[in-house]
C-alpha cells in the first residue's frame, strides 16, 4: 500500500498511458493500485486532468465507446506527452529543507508564551514513534514497493526524531535566544 507523495498527477497518468490507450476508469484503477492505495484519486480529478492533458495536446482521444451510461473515451498518449513525461522523469525533485516547519514554530511560540515547549516535543516524539511502529509493521507485511516507500517515510521520521532530541537538549538556549530578541 504505497503512500502517495506530492507528485504530478498529470505526469503519472501520462506515464501510465505509455503502456497503451486506456479509459479514465482504467487509469484511475491503475493509479490507485500502484500509487494511491492510501489516497485514491477521485474520478473527477482523473477526468479534469485528462481534459487538461487533451487541451494541451499531451493525449488524444483514441476511441469513444457507447455504454449503458455516458460515452467512454479511450485516451492515448501523444509524442508530445511522451516527451513531457521524459522531461519530468529526468528533472530532479527539489529537496525540501523544512526551514520553517510548523513544529519549530510551535516550539518557539510555546517559549514566547511561557508554555512548556518540552511537552510539545514529548507529544510530537510519541506521535512520531507511533507512526514509525505503524510503518514498520506495514513494511514487514508489504511487497517490495511498499517496503521502499515505508523506508522513505521512516528515514524522514528518524531525521525528525533526531531534531526533536537536539531541540529538547537546547531548549534553555533557544528560550534565551527567542525571548531576548
Amino acid at each position: 500500500m504505497p503512500i502517495v507523495l506530492p507528485m504530478s498527477i498529470g505526469h503519472t497518468l501520462l506515464g501510465l498511458l505509455e503502456s497503451g490507450p486506456r479509459h479514465g476508469y482504467d487509469l484511475k484503477r491503475a493509479f490507485d493500485e500502484k500509487f494511491g492505495q492510501d489516497r485514491p484519486l477521485h474520478y473527477g480529478q482523473v477526468y479534469s486532468t485528462m481534459s487538461r492533458l487533451l487541451k494541451n495536446g499531451l493525449v488524444a482521444v483514441d476511441g469513444i465507446e457507447a455504454g449503458e451510461g455516458p460515452e467512454r473515451k479511450r485516451y492515448a498518449i501523444t509524442d508530445a506527452g511522451i516527451t513531457d513525461v521524459q522531461q519530468w522523469l529526468a528533472t530532479p525533485e527539489k529537496p525540501e529543507p523544512y526551514l520553517q516547519s510548523t513544529l519549530y514554530i510551535k516550539v518557539v511560540l510555546a517559549l514566547l508564551t511561557h508554555r512548556d515547549a518540552g511537552d510539545i516535543l514529548d507529544t510530537q516524539r510519541s506521535e512520531h514513534l507511533r507512526m514509525m511502529r505503524i510503518l514498520t509493521d506495514r513494511k514487514r507485511k508489504g511487497d517490495l514497493a511498499d517496503q521502499l516507500i515505508c523506508d522513505h517515510a521512516l528515514f524522514h521520521l528518524e531525521a525528525d526524531l533526531r531534531w526533536l532530541e537536539l531541540t529538547a537538549a537546547r531548549l534553555d538556549k533557544l528560550a534565551l535566544a527567542v525571548t531576548s530578541r
